[in-house]
């Protein structure tokens, strides 16, 4: 039956029918003809996007030519009118000011700005990401990006506060005065990422043509890393954990005030900061400031608080590093973090009086151009002039 079988298979593969080798054959050649279509498509299809694509890019240089050629002429006339100051109406000096910030205005904040040379990433981009090109080539993008930087903002604001009042809390009421090493440790990497991710976004902005002051990110470098060596810090190892556990119990009410403070910044900077870009006297990729600053309207109750962070955080450290000498066996990451928050606080303080002496500036400026205005505009001085 086997052998039958086998016969009979092979008469049928052996005796194929012409009509079906001749379909086979139609359905192949079929098949190949779309198979050359689908190739010479691709084919123009790709000469077509060289041509764009080396159309696209010489406009581009061509463009790019232009707008750079604008931010000098646009620098080369503020020096112009700053120089002839004295010697320019105020009034038009005033009115000229406004136009040339609406002219760089449309040029850093429009798409020309895509056409503008690149900023470097920088070190700390260039180390995290590599030579990847962080421009957004869209203005729509690059305020997209700004918008999603102050959401985090407004969110971690929340969690850095929340953190250390839940540590204090629980160290009285659940872990008799001494914190465990795994809860401090965790809030630590918190940091470490918190502010990481602070500086990585700080610095894709300014690559996108955001304002933002260098010590502003110059100080998220050096938060991280006070909490990278704090993860290395042993709280435990003392007889008296008490004694040992001072400096973390200083620097969570230290957060403390600190999450205060940003909380107070992004309510009433964001508000500031939309009315003076309304105004046309800020740009719309500027955020708002860090640490260091307040903003009109805030005199009596940030600066004070901002001053007060200030000399906590030079106690802190200068305590840390008092400690490291008088104590017999101190530890390498006190005086490590001792330092760092020297160093934070000094720069801190010098940014936020820096800040008040410009504000300071720009607001006796305006004073004195109102008061030059209204005496050119007074009758008394017009009938005297003629």
């Amino acid at each position: 039956m086997n052998e039958s079988d086998n016969r009979n298979n092979g008469s049928i593969h052996g005796n194929r029918d012409p009509k079906e080798d001749e379909d086979r054959g139609d359905v192949g050649r079929e098949a190949a003809e779309k198979v050359a279509g689908l190739l010479e498509r691709c084919k123009a299809l790709q000469d077509a996007a060289n041509t764009h694509s080396a159309r696209i890019k010489y406009d581009s240089q061509i463009l790019s030519q232009q707008a750079t050629s604008v931010v000098a002429d646009i620098k080369n006339v503020r020096s112009f009118i700053n120089s002839a100051q004295d010697e320019i109406n105020p009034r038009l000096a005033e009115k000229l000011e406004e136009d040339l910030f609406r002219a760089r205005s449309m040029v850093y904040e429009g798409d020309a700005a895509s056409l503008l040379p690149a900023k470097p990433n920088g070190y700390f981009l260039s180390t995290l990401l590599g030579p990847v090109n962080v421009r957004a080539p869209r203005n729509d993008v690059r305020l997209k990006v700004k918008e999603e930087y102050n959401s985090y903002r407004d969110r971690t604001a929340i969690l850095f506060l929340a953190f250390p009042v839940i540590l204090l809390a629980l160290k009285n009421w659940c872990w008799n005065g001494c914190f465990p090493a795994l809860p401090v440790q965790l809030y630590q990497a918190w940091l470490l990422f918190f502010y990481t991710s602070l500086a990585l976004r700080e610095n894709i902005l300014r690559v996108n043509g955001s304002d933002i002051r260098p010590w502003w990110v110059y100080h998220h470098y050096c938060a991280m890393v006070m909490a990278l060596v704090s993860l290395t810090w042993g709280l435990q190892g003392h007889p008296s954990c008490i004694r040992k556990q001072q400096g973390v119990r200083l620097f969570l009410a230290w957060a403390v005030m600190q999450g205060i403070a940003m909380l107070l910044q992004n309510r009433y900077q964001r508000q500031r900061l939309y009315t003076r870009i309304a105004l046309g006297k800020a740009g719309r990729m500027d955020v708002v400031w860090g640490e260091t600053s307040g903003v009109k309207g805030q005199i009596w109750v940030l600066y004070p608080l901002l001053f007060l962070l200030q000399i906590f955080q030079f106690s802190i450290g200068a305590l840390l590093l008092r400690t490291s000498i008088t104590e017999d066996e101190s530890e390498w990451q006190m005086v490590a973090c001792g330092l760092l928050l020297l160093i934070m606080a000094v720069g801190n303080f010098s940014n936020t009086v820096a800040t008040v002496v410009a504000k300071a500036k720009i607001k006796a400026k305006m004073k004195q151009t109102k008061h030059m205005i209204q005496r050119m505009s007074s009758p008394g001085l017009v009938k005297k002039s003629s």
